[in-house]
């Protein structure tokens, strides 16, 4: 019998619940052991208190976020806000543990604590309804241990500095989400947008993004990590109004595009040989080289080969076709350029494509 995974609560969730646990201590002087508070979809989620306590000038609540059976990061942090009487109305600060936007693009003004839009109105609904007449609060949420965990996700490249992100859009984590992977990357291109580029470099993963900004000078901003999901960004790359993209990585997961896959976790799909050896035969690789690239372990192994037989050009035959096949895929809404890298970062292949976007962006190394 195969098991349910388990929901989990989101930072959001955690702290509209610490927040509402606070509130009622302060202002009405009843200690919950939990509290529901109400999604956007109308959904009541239920939250134990882990501590609620009177402090000097206010009242504290800690929440310990539950990621359920997500891999989540922020699992077993300790989300916690202290409620003290203010002016009419809902102010929310941010304290230790919670990161500070630093650059434009966000869903969050720079400057403010990052908590997400979502979130906030959760916070402010579920203390709302409690406040006495003509009264006021100020809410501090803080995450203990937030800054160190913090390093371990996207907040640093999207300028969100000294912790984590209070998330969420439903209050609901769902274990093994791959919508929510996808859609956190997406961030990454509104502040390319919000600084002004109108070009993308897309790469699969942090090593790639290293070598395209310490190696060969792409702006920071302008460089996005994809995941497995090509296809899935270029179609947001469209949909943000940019003109074009780079496809830039390892030429092991690069070469599935040619094959026309565009969502490329190897237990999705994978082609790899069946590719290079295709297009090595195109180029007049005999019947024993063909056989060792179907053979072969890894597909860095199979850049030996080729060299040995005088075949590298064919990494940039597998660039434009990786191009080419990207373009149909956005019905050509996109001028998309390809550069294939081996694992040292040395370009294996490219097309006239990828040399425009990266002049565009101050690359001369592709010129």
């Amino acid at each position: 019998m195969v098991k349910s995974l388990r929901n989990g609560i989101t930072t959001g969730a955690c702290a509209a619940a610490a927040a509402r646990a606070a509130a009622e201590l302060l202002f009405h002087g009843r200690k919950r052991e939990r509290v529901m508070v109400l999604n956007p979809l109308g959904q009541l989620i239920t939250v134990p208190i882990h501590q609620v306590e009177e402090i000097t000038g206010g009242a504290r609540a800690v929440v310990i976020k539950d990621g359920g059976d997500d891999p989540d990061v922020t699992h077993g942090l300790p989300v916690v806000v202290e409620a003290r009487p203010g002016q009419e109305g809902i102010i929310l600060h941010g304290g230790p543990g919670v990161g500070r936007v630093t650059k434009p693009g966000l869903a969050v003004a720079v400057g403010e604590p990052a908590i997400n839009p979502v979130p906030r109105q959760m916070i402010k609904a579920s203390v709302s309804s409690i406040l006495p007449p003509a009264q006021g609060v100020e809410l501090t949420i803080s995450v203990p241990g937030g800054e160190q965990v913090a390093r371990r996700t996207l907040n640093p490249r999207l300028g969100i500095v000294g912790g984590i992100s209070i998330l969420g859009t439903t209050g609901i984590v769902r274990p093994m989400s791959e919508e929510a992977f996808k859609h956190s990357l997406l961030p990454l291109l509104d502040m390319a947008r919000a600084a002004g580029f109108h070009q993308v470099v897309l790469t699969p993963g942090r090593m790639g993004n290293r070598i395209a900004v310490e190696e060969y000078g792409f702006p920071a901003e302008a460089v996005v990590e994809m995941s497995n999901f090509v296809g899935f960004m270029l179609e947001s790359c469209v949909q943000k109004g940019f003109s074009s993209v780079l496809l830039w990585g390892h030429h092991g997961k690069l070469i599935k595009v040619a094959a026309g896959i565009f969502h490329t976790h190897s237990r999705v799909a994978d082609a790899r040989r069946e590719t290079l050896a295709s297009y090595a035969a195109l180029m007049g690789a005999d019947r024993n080289l063909i056989a060792r690239i179907m053979q072969a372990t890894t597909t860095e192994s199979v850049v030996d080969m080729l060299a040995e037989h005088n075949l590298l050009s064919v990494y940039h035959q597998l660039a434009c076709r990786v191009s080419q096949r990207a373009m149909e895929f956005v019905h050509h809404r996109l001028k998309i350029g390809t550069v294939l890298l081996a694992l040292d970062g040395t370009i294996l292949g490219l097309d006239r494509q990828a040399q425009e976007i990266g002049r565009a962006l101050g690359c001369r190394a592709l010129g």
